[in-house]
C-alpha cells in the first residue's frame, strides 16, 4: 500500500510548450498551475523554460537546442526534477532522461502523486495505486530492477520470460486485484448510500483550491481538512446538516484541474457517485482567480462526462473579500474594457442573467454573505423535499427562519 513520508522541498524546473492551441499567456497561466501543484507535492520552482513550436518534438517534447540550454542550467544548479506540464510518451521520457541525467516527471505523474500523499481512507488509496499502476505499464523498461534479471548466453536460453515480461505479468495481477477490490469497496458504498434513506443529498463540486472544505466546515459546523494546497481533499466526507429545521445531507468531493489524465478520472469515478446520486449540486467557483471562467468551463466538462451536467446547480461565487478588479484611469482613453476589469457588481448582474438568479456571491472563511446563502439552499432543498415527500410539507413552512 501507499507510504505516507515526509518531504524536503526539492529544487524543481518547469517546461511547458507555446503552440497553435495553446499561446503565450495560456502557457504561463498552466505553468502558474503546475508550480502550486509542485509546491504542493514538495518541490521548490527554481526556474521556467517555454519554447514556441509548432507540435511536440516526438522524441524530446521541446527541441534540442533548448533541451541542451536546461541540462547545463540542471548541471549547475543541482536541480533533482524537471516537470514537463504536458503527458510525456515513455519514449519522450526515456530519451529526455538520457540527457539530462535527473528525474523527469509530467503533469499526470506529479497528480499522482500528490494523490498518493493525500490519500487517506483505504478506498483513496486503492483509487491512487490503481491509477498509478495504470500509469507506470507502459513505462516499466528500465524501471523496476529489484527483480533477479533473467540473462541470456549459455545456459540460459529455453523457456522462460525475460525481466520485462515478469515485470509486466506483475503489474497487471496487480491491476486486477485493485480492481476486484474496487468492486466490493464499490458495493459497500452503494449499501452506505442506500442507507440514507429520505435525505435531500446535496454535492459540493468546483475546481481545486477553491474553498468547498471551508465552505462545508462553516455550514455543518465540522472540521474536514481544508488547506490553501491544491487537492487537499481526496476522501469525499459527507455531514448531515439542519438549515432552520429542515435536514439534508452535504458532501464534500475531490476538485477537479485542467488537463486531468484520464486515468484519473476513471479511477476517480466513484468517488463521484456522490455528485452523480446527489438532488442538487453547489458549485463552488474561487471569483478571485483571474481565470475562474476557465475553471468553471472544465468543471462543467468533467460534469458532462459523468451526466450530471443537468442536475439543478446554484453557483457559488467564493472568496469575494479576495477580489481585486484591475482599475483604469479615469483620464486613461487608450485601455478597453475587459472581464479583468469587472467590478463585483458586473459580475453578480452578468451571472445572475447567465444562471436566472441562481448565483451567490460569498466569502466562506469572512463569513460574508452567509445568511443569503442559507437562505437560498433551505429554498432549493425544500423545493426538492416537497416534492419528494408531499405529507412533509407542513412541516417546513415557505419562509426562512432565522437562525438563532
Amino acid at each position: 500500500m501507499l507510504e505516507h513520508k515526509e518531504i524536503e522541498y526539492e529544487k524543481v524546473v518547469l517546461v511547458g510548450l507555446i503552440t497553435k492551441l495553446q499561446d503565450e499567456e495560456k502557457a504561463q497561466e498552466y505553468l502558474d498551475e503546475l508550480a502550486f501543484l509542485a509546491y504542493t507535492a514538495g518541490g521548490e520552482v527554481i526556474k521556467r523554460y517555454t519554447q514556441k513550436l509548432e507540435m511536440p518534438n516526438p522524441k524530446t517534447f521541446i527541441g534540442t537546442g533548448k533541451i541542451e540550454e536546461i541540462r547545463i542550467f540542471v548541471e549547475e544548479n543541482e536541480v533533482s526534477i524537471v516537470i514537463f506540464d504536458d503527458e510525456l510518451s515513455p519514449a519522450q521520457q526515456k530519451n529526455i532522461e538520457k540527457v539530462l541525467q535527473c528525474k523527469i516527471i509530467d503533469r499526470t505523474n506529479l497528480i499522482l502523486d500528490i494523490f498518493a500523499q493525500r490519500a487517506q481512507t483505504s478506498y483513496a488509496r486503492t483509487q491512487v495505486e490503481l491509477a498509478q499502476y495504470e500509469y507506470l505499464l507502459p513505462r516499466l523498461a528500465g524501471m523496476w530492477t529489484h527483480l533477479e534479471r533473467q540473462k541470456g548466453g549459455i545456459g540460459m536460453r529455453g523457456p522462460g520470460e525475460t525481466e520485462i515480461e515478469t515485470d509486466r505479468r506483475i503489474v497487471r495481477d496487480r491491476i486486477s486485484l485493485l480492481k476486484k477490490k474496487m468492486e466490493s469497496i464499490d458495493k459497500q458504498m452503494a449499501v452506505q448510500r442506500g442507507n440514507r434513506g429520505a435525505l435531500v443529498r446535496v454535492a459540493l463540486v468546483g475546481y481545486t483550491n477553491v474553498g468547498k472544505s471551508t465552505l462545508m466546515n462553516v455550514i455543518s459546523k465540522s472540521d474536514v481538512f481544508a488547506e490553501n494546497k491544491l487537492f487537499a481533499t481526496l476522501d469525499t466526507t459527507v455531514r448531515k446538516v439542519v438549515i432552520g429545521n429542515l435536514p439534508f445531507l452535504l458532501s464534500d468531493t475531490v476538485g477537479f484541474i485542467r488537463k486531468l489524465p484520464t486515468q484519473l478520472v476513471e479511477s476517480f469515478k466513484s468517488t463521484l457517485d456522490e455528485v452523480r446520486e446527489a438532488d442538487l449540486l453547489l458549485h463552488v467557483v474561487d471569483i478571485s482567480h483571474h481565470a475562474f471562467e476557465d475553471h468553471i468551463a472544465s468543471v462543467n466538462n468533467i460534469l458532462d462526462e459523468i451526466k450530471s451536467a443537468d442536475k439543478p446547480t446554484l453557483m457559488v461565487f467564493n472568496k469575494i473579500d479576495a477580489y481585486e478588479p484591475e482599475e483604469i484611469d479615469s483620464d486613461d482613453l487608450v485601455t478597453e474594457k475587459t472581464k479583468a476589469h469587472y467590478t463585483l457588481e458586473e459580475w453578480k448582474d452578468t451571472w445572475m442573467a447567465k444562471t436566472n438568479g441562481d448565483a451567490l456571491f460569498i466569502s466562506a472563511l469572512n463569513k460574508d454573505n452567509l445568511e443569503e446563502f442559507r437562505k437560498t439552499v433551505y429554498e432549493k432543498v425544500r423545493e426538492i423535499h416537497v416534492t419528494r415527500f408531499p405529507y412533509n410539507n407542513f412541516l417546513y413552512p415557505e419562509y426562512y427562519p432565522e437562525e438563532g
